[in-house]
């Protein structure tokens, strides 16, 4: 079903979800004459949005192909690393595409049908990435601050029901972004023009979907993240007592703090630029211009490449991870000097045990 809006309505209310552009329902966009905005859009994004759809896909490809073909990489973290990686390939699959779909065409042609189902993945892949994060640094604070008593609750199968449980509660609470999404038909220039936008004029209410969106993608993970992670900072810097800590344990602890400071700020400076400009855009409050345009396709590259990032910050920055990666590029013989700089590591290597760092 399609629905008819006036084309000023459209330029004030396109955007919702992450995959909304529609740039080319504005009549900046579509009759610019003074500065050929519209040819430099659609020669730009096919080429960033590319680079990421390859890059993100070939990245979480790999995470899985590597934690599948090593058993000794069966755990409760590396389970949670190729859920994350499924979910960051989905999330390629369903939004990037479609994004730049909406940069570049000037209307939606793949049907009411298909509008509703990118909307909607597009909101179940989102949150599905972010609240894995969640999970592993759930897991990664029970590791650290109650590295013994947790052991019966880290297990393999109950990080599989942890995982089902989030995909049936996100998969469930997504589906009103199908229901309020659809394909609009609004005049201009004498021809009507199809765009797959927020159905506001049905009695859906953007500005509350887009808060909510906020909130639930965005703030509440980041917050919970942090928490999390505060825990585990203030486990690892809180020493013994009477115990001197060595060399070894205090670059330990800094490459833990480096780490924690990374994963969250990158997913906060990621996501942050466009999660805004979604909450202006559906107040009314984010204009229509050159630089405006530019802007928004900037944080959506930026959104989109967290999804790139996320196996080298949560996989492949860790030295179990580099092994397996090195096992399967060489057919399960690790390369000369791997070998040469395990022997040597082994020889300065002191202690019975596994350090609560190690498990990060």
């Amino acid at each position: 079903m399609t629905h008819n809006i006036s084309n000023n309505s459209m330029c004030n209310t396109s955007g919702s979800a992450i995959g909304n552009a529609n740039l080319s329902a504005c009549p900046f966009y579509a009759n610019e004459t003074e500065w050929p905005l519209e040819r430099i859009v659609s020669t730009v994004v096919p080429v960033f949005f590319g680079l990421v759809c390859l890059i993100g896909l070939m990245g979480n490809a790999l995470v899985i192909i590597v934690v599948t073909a090593n058993q000794q990489m069966r755990s409760t973290t590396n389970l949670l690393i190729i859920n994350l990686a499924a979910a960051d390939i989905l999330f390629v699959i369903f939004c990037v595409p479609w994004t730049a779909t909406d940069y570049i065409f000037t209307e939606w042609p793949f049907g009411d049908l298909w509008c509703k189902y990118v909307q909607y993945m597009i909101v179940v892949t989102c949150h599905a990435s972010v609240y894995t994060l969640v999970l592993m640094s759930f897991d990664r604070f029970l590791a650290v601050v109650h590295p013994v008593t947790s052991m019966s609750l880290r297990t393999e199968r109950n990080a599989m029901l942890a995982i089902v449980t989030a995909w049936v509660v996100i998969v469930t609470s997504a589906i009103p972004a199908a229901l309020s999404h659809g394909v609009v038909v609004y005049p201009y220039g004498g021809r009507n023009y199809t765009a797959c936008l927020f159905l506001s004029e049905e009695g859906y209410n953007l500005v509350a979907f887009q808060v909510s969106f906020f909130l639930s993608s965005y703030v509440l993970p980041l917050f919970l993240i942090s928490l999390l992670y505060v825990g585990m900072l203030l486990r690892l810097w809180k020493n013994a007592p009477g115990c001197n800590p060595s060399a070894e344990s205090r670059k330990g602890k800094r490459r833990v703090t480096r780490m924690v400071v990374v994963v969250v700020l990158v997913f906060a400076i990621c996501w942050l630029p466009i999660q805004i400009i979604l909450v202006l855009k559906s107040l009314k409050l984010y204009g229509n211009s050159h630089i405006t345009v530019i802007i928004q396709i900037i944080s959506h590259v930026l959104a989109y490449t967290n999804s790139c990032v996320n196996p080298v910050l949560y996989a492949f920055l860790s030295d179990n991870f580099r092994k397996a990666f090195r096992k399967v590029v060489w057919c399960g013989r690790p390369p000369l000097f791997e070998v040469n700089r395990h022997q040597t590591k082994a020889t300065r290597t002191t202690g019975n045990g596994t350090s609560h760092v190690d498990l990060l």
